[in-house]
């Protein structure tokens, strides 16, 4: 079973990234009148290449709870404003609302692909 786990996992790990970011950005529309607020955001490509890098954390004993934690919990990063606003509010909606749309857009794209696999997992049992 670990092998169809691992056939799925880059996929699946990028659609948990996918969807921390678009919480993140959520947050920062959400946030666009809250006087101090810094617009954060995580870079996918960084944090991406370090799950490859580094994975999950592993149990060591059968005993153990597994945890889908990540070792070195993903960075995030504040934004640096194009016009920064008198209130000393970082988020600018422009530029929220275009990285969601195109966080939104690849999100739906990764979840495809791991649809895609997951069709040519039962389409290789059916023996198909």
């Amino acid at each position: 079973m670990s092998k169809i786990g691992n056939y799925l996992e880059f996929h699946a790990q990028a659609l948990n990234l996918r969807s921390r970011r678009n919480e993140i950005l959520a947050s920062n529309i959400a946030n666009a009148a809250t006087p101090h607020f810094k617009a954060r955001d995580l870079n996918f490509d960084q944090e991406i290449q370090r799950h490859i890098k580094h994975g999950p954390l592993r149990v060591t004993n059968d005993v153990h709870f597994p945890t889908n934690t990540h070792p070195l919990r993903e960075q995030m990063l504040f934004r640096d404003p194009i016009n920064p606003s008198l209130d000393g509010n970082t988020v600018e909606m422009a530029v929220e609302q275009m990285e969601f749309s195109e966080n939104v857009i690849r999100y739906q794209t990764t979840l495809q692909f791991l649809n895609n696999r997951i069709s040519g997992l039962l389409s290789a049992i059916r023996g198909e």
